[in-house]
């Protein structure tokens, strides 16, 4: 009974310890890093659907660290040569119909990128999580086991339109299951889900991202990404003014 008794308690005692070896930190940095490594090139598809319309684009994007993004539409033809281009704090739009560049605000971070649901923020991601916001793995009502759950709240400077966001990893390996964001009234806005696992480019990572309003039915944006390199050399010219009005 004693030998029992004895082997009870370091089992228990393993399972404690176990519970208590994630770190909020390396879940959150994960999330920020999982798509961008040090650096990064992918190509991907975006599907825009709602209730009247649907279309879809061929992108190509570029990241440097969590500081530089650029982002081009190949297709359709009529969105083509249409760029995004962040680096730090300010964000760019050229639109080769116009001959333009448009300097996007930070008031704007949360508009609608190319009509999607995706905002302009959700792109480039001007937004860390791990700067911008506070974090802390929570217990959720009907949690599934094997999943790590995280709150993740604005900071007060932090500019945002979610009272809070929610996330689920995988405990194995944390990458993303989905992600909730609330409104400041604790409204579900929209949700993210991650699917179709896939090894890009060296690195295993969902391959889909499908995000869904919860006010809007019959209207979700899936992205998929179709190729992907990590940890690459980037020209330093990619990330230019010179680079988004390039005539292609």
């Amino acid at each position: 009974m004693r030998f029992f008794l004895i082997i009870l308690t370091m089992i228990f005692f393993v399972a404690f310890v176990g519970a208590q070896t994630h770190s909020a930190e390396d879940i959150i940095a994960k999330q920020d890093e999982l798509y961008r490594a040090t650096s990064s090139y992918a190509v991907m598809e975006m599907k825009i659907v709602t209730p009247h319309w649907e279309r879809t684009l061929e992108l190509e994007a570029w990241s440097e660290g969590l500081d530089k993004t650029f982002i081009l539409i190949n297709s359709p033809p009529r969105e083509r040569g249409t760029a995004t281009l962040r680096i730090d704090n300010e964000m760019w739009n050229y639109l080769p119909k116009t001959d333009k560049v448009m300097k996007i605000p930070p008031s704007m971070m949360m508009g609608s990128w190319m009509g999607s649901d995706f905002t302009n923020d959700d792109l480039v991601k001007q937004t860390t999580l791990q700067e911008d916001y506070d974090y802390r793995i929570v217990e959720l009502d009907g949690g599934v086991e094997g999943e790590v759950y995280l709150e993740l709240v604005p900071k007060e400077d932090t500019p945002s339109v979610w009272g809070k966001i929610v996330i689920a990893v995988r405990e194995e390996d944390y990458l993303p299951v989905w992600q909730k964001f609330y409104d400041e009234r604790g409204k579900l806005m929209r949700v993210m889900n991650f699917r179709e696992i896939k090894t890009i480019g060296g690195r295993v990572l969902p391959t889909v991202m499908e995000l869904i309003p919860q006010t809007d039915d019959g209207q979700y944006t899936i992205v998929r990404y179709i190729e992907g390199e990590f940890d690459i050399d980037l020209p330093s010219e990619i990330f230019t003014l010179r680079n988004l009005q390039r005539r292609r």
